[in-house]
């Protein structure tokens, strides 16, 4: 159906949907902010410098784009309270707070809210993206890394692929972190995108590691018939590698594929197992089944509302409606 996203910093609006809401007392303040336009490492310095506290003692559930308008929960010591006003500016605006016995921590997330405006969109747009709707509540969607995880023509992979390789007493910190995490990221797209190239995305392989829709709990295939039945019936979903010491492992023919991602990286689960501490490795979801999305047609633009877990890109999931049909 086209169309260009972002143009506006108002088309692109994210809510968080908290794991929990504060318990109202403790010794810590939960802040419900809203960003325009800002960075999350640059909402975090601007709080740490007005209320004078050290970066590390604020806690965020996750980090959302510059690019548009997002509300989050903020977390800061409550000795700051008296001190929040000094928070707001034209971009950035305390909401409303409360305070909670912990910190904020990283994951803390259920998911994420958005509210999507598409602008420039073909004339049948909504007769186009109607399908495309159908099709994804019905099996989901590629659950990829957006490409911002990769940084600027994948320097942030370059990068930790070097890290990768260095000695496990020089690799330590958030920055490290971060860039090992890009190179699991980027991985986890390569093993996906083979599985849809060889048509295998919704199809169970034996030695697979499924994961129950319901509850997120892994295990590995060992019938496949039966297991593909509950596969197309929506009970269970594949998932990939996110590679590490804890990762769960799949066996014969999944584990074939999974081996093959990483050989053909120059790469081994060794390398990852020396710096089990920044990056112990997980299963992500192939694919992700929305509960709902909505469509609203507004000129010639097109509004997207949808939920999506926490950790899963909606810019990944408007590229399916987004891209220019082959006739065209």
């Amino acid at each position: 159906m086209g169309g260009a996203l972002k143009e506006e910093v108002s088309d692109f609006v994210v809510d968080e949907i908290p794991v929990y809401e504060p318990s109202g007392s403790g010794e810590h303040l939960f802040l419900w902010i809203e960003k325009r336009d800002v960075t999350g490492p640059a909402l975090t310095q601007h709080v740490a410098r007005v209320l004078e506290v050290d970066a590390n003692d604020i806690g965020m559930a996750g980090i959302k784009d510059r690019r548009g308008i997002t509300r989050q929960y903020v977390s800061v010591p409550i000795r700051c309270e008296a001190r929040l006003r000094e928070v707001d500016t034209e971009q950035i605006q305390v909401l409303r707070q409360s305070p909670h016995q912990n910190k904020l921590k990283t994951g803390h997330l259920r998911g994420n809210r958005f509210s999507i405006l598409i602008r420039d969109i073909h004339a049948n747009a909504l007769e186009l993206a109607a399908p495309i709707r159908e099709q994804i509540l019905s099996v989901g969607f590629p659950n990829y890394f957006g490409p911002q995880r990769f940084g600027l023509d994948g320097q942030t992979v370059q990068y930790g692929l070097k890290t990768l390789s260095l000695p496990p007493r020089r690799v330590r910190g958030k920055r490290a972190r971060f860039e090992l995490s890009a190179v699991q990221s980027w991985l986890f797209n390569r093993a996906l995108a083979e599985r849809i190239e060889d048509d295998l995305l919704t199809t169970a392989l034996m030695g697979d590691v499924m994961q129950v829709r319901a509850s997120g709990g892994p295990f590995v295939v060992d019938d496949v018939e039966r297991e593909q039945a509950r596969l197309e019936a929506g009970e269970i979903g594949v998932s990939g590698p996110i590679f590490g010491p804890k990762m769960k492992m799949p066996c014969e023919a999944a584990l074939e594929r999974e081996n093959r991602v990483l050989h053909d990286a120059g790469l081994s689960l060794d390398d990852f197992s020396r710096h089990r501490k920044l990056c112990a490795g997980t299963r992500r979801a192939y694919t992700i089944v929305p509960e709902e999305i909505k469509l609203s047609a507004e000129e010639n633009r097109l509004r997207f509302e949808f939920d999506l877990p926490s950790g899963v890109y909606a810019t990944v999931l408007l590229r399916e409606f987004m891209k220019v049909p082959v006739s065209e």
